[in-house]
């Protein structure tokens, strides 16, 4: 996808890694929800907010907005640095 990163995903949710000089990885940018194999941009419209990849678009329902968020911050926890 992007030579310098590392692409991850979990069930609809996907982000991109960063490596890091001291070893280990970083987030670049944010966690996405994935409509197909693409990352989406949440964004508002009609009142709603949607999940949105060129023409296709998804409803952030609930159940999608808490799927994001439970990978955000697990992926959040697994690149805490070590001791």
């Amino acid at each position: 996808m992007y030579a310098s990163h590392v692409g991850i995903r979990k069930g609809d949710c996907a982000a991109l890694l960063s490596a890091v000089a001291a070893g280990g990885f970083t987030l670049f940018g944010s966690a996405a929800y994935m409509i197909g194999e693409n990352f989406t941009v949440r964004v508002a419209r009609e009142g709603r907010d949607w999940f949105v990849w060129k023409k296709e678009r998804l409803e952030a329902t609930p159940p999608r907005l808490a799927e994001l968020e439970a990978f955000t911050t697990e992926l959040s926890e697994a690149l805490l640095p070590t001791a």
